[in-house]
């Protein structure tokens, strides 16, 4: 099976695994879905379930708390002014300032909260020399506590613990104060409210808890999906770096067991002919090795085995020449210029690219313009300067067939990638000819500022 093959149907099973998990607190019931609206805090300034996938659900907090003002507004109106004897102005104005910030608690519960704490607390104070006080519920009447629990329900589902503790108790502390100045006759509801308000400000602000509890663990979730997918990439890159090291050292060996054989298995073979052989067979076990310690590095996880890898020294400009005349050898026309000072002082991410680059632009000739007569130039700016290199050819020679008509056009980026981390610049393009043109700037103190 090929790996595309593969890939997608390890991706089908485990997105058909994964289902059932996704699924679970969602549920198909209208009411497990809303329990998890129910248990998803709003953020600052957003209203009650604006999150809810429904649009009745996101509503609905503004319906049931205008439905409650509506009935109390006229009610506590009505309980002031018959049974606790209060003039009907100050009894409208404070069922008005009772009830109506209560539609505020929807997106801002805090200021609301504070716009009825001192409606409720000014109107037990106006209500101390009230006529028909005696007998009734005081400071707190009912319509008051009814209303002030409905302020804790919007409380408890948005704000924090802090928050709420603080609601709670400056409750009571206000009961506590207005109980100094409390009237003969009445029923004290201080305590009844301090209740309440702890009540439904636990059971309100638990469920906000179990919200956040719940919003953790999929941003938990998410991240470690995130991290699994990140090993399995790197899994797979390192099984096919091992599948694509057996099928090249395979073929690579055979090359050089040939190459190294051929004097022995063709007696009377020109000296000429030996030497090519043996070149062959150098840069075969060459690139055996560079391919090996590659694999190496990929495979690495802290092992002896990976460290060993690493500790291979990387080629550099030093090492430019060596290529150089492996390429003369393979019948490639190259000519070199190597400033003698071009190796001096520089920092290996700048020694190892400049290596790569012209490795990369003479394998580029090799296979598009096979015979052409290159140029390769390695010299400094000025003395302590940036490395220049330039790897000119021209064209291909009509005589010789183009070893590789096709090419994936990842040479050109790899070059790209190397310069940029190096901070310099990249110039490459046809030259009116003909032929090729590759010229990098690598400066040496951007490189040195490199992280490593």
């Amino acid at each position: 099976m090929s790996l595309k093959a593969r890939i997608p149907a390890r991706a089908r099973n485990r997105k058909a695994r994964d289902a059932p998990e996704r699924q679970e607190g969602r549920g198909t019931d209208p009411l497990d879905r809303f329990a998890v609206v129910l248990r998803t805090p709003a953020r600052p300034g957003e209203a009650l379930f604006a999150r809810a996938p429904r649009r009745w659900q996101r509503i609905l907090p503004f319906t049931v708390v205008g439905i409650f003002v509506i009935t109390l507004l006229p009610v506590t109106i009505t309980v002031l002014t018959n049974n606790y004897g209060a003039n009907g102005g100050w009894a409208g104005a404070l069922g008005v300032a009772q009830t109506v910030p209560l539609l505020l608690a929807v997106t801002r519960p805090v200021p609301a909260w504070g716009m009825v704490l001192f409606a409720d607390v000014a109107g037990a104070v106006l209500l101390i020399d009230a006529d028909g006080v005696d007998g009734q519920t005081w400071p707190w009447p009912p319509m008051v506590i009814v209303g002030y629990q409905v302020l804790m329900v919007c409380l408890g589902l948005r704000e924090s613990v802090r928050t709420l503790v603080q609601v709670w108790l400056t409750t009571g502390a206000a009961g506590v104060v207005l109980g100094f100045f409390e009237p003969a006759g009445v029923t004290n509801t201080v305590a009844l409210q301090f209740v309440l308000s702890g009540a439904v400000l636990a059971l309100t602000g638990a469920l906000r808890q179990l919200g956040d509890a719940r919003q953790r663990i999929a941003e938990q979730e998410s991240i470690s999906e995130a991290e699994r997918a990140r090993r399995t990439l790197l899994e797979e890159r390192a099984r096919i770096a091992r599948e694509l090291h057996d099928v090249v050292a395979h073929h690579m060996s055979v090359i050089t067991v040939q190459a190294d054989s051929a004097p022995y298995r063709l007696p009377g073979m020109a000296e000429p002919v030996r030497e090519e052989f043996s070149a062959i067979a150098a840069a075969a076990r060459e690139s055996l090795g560079e391919m090996r310690r590659l694999l190496t590095v990929l495979r690495g996880d802290g092992t002896n085995g990976a460290e060993g890898g690493e500790r291979f020294p990387q080629p550099g400009i030093g090492r430019i020449q060596q290529l150089v005349e492996a390429t003369v050898r393979a019948g490639q026309p190259v000519e070199l210029s190597l400033a003698s000072a071009a190796a001096e002082e520089v920092p290996p991410a700048v020694d190892l690219s400049a290596y790569r680059i012209v490795q990369e632009a003479l394998a580029n000739v090799v296979r598009h313009a096979p015979g052409a007569r290159t140029r390769v130039s390695v010299s400094r700016s000025a003395p302590g300067g940036d490395v220049l290199v330039l790897v000119v050819n021209g064209p291909a020679r009509d005589a010789v067939v183009e070893v590789e008509s096709s090419g994936t056009g990842h040479g050109l980026v790899g070059m790209r990638e190397r310069v940029r981390l190096t901070g310099g610049t990249l110039d490459t393009g046809p030259l009116p000819d003909g032929g090729f043109r590759v010229a990098a700037r690598l400066p040496l103190n951007d490189a040195e500022k490199e992280p490593s």
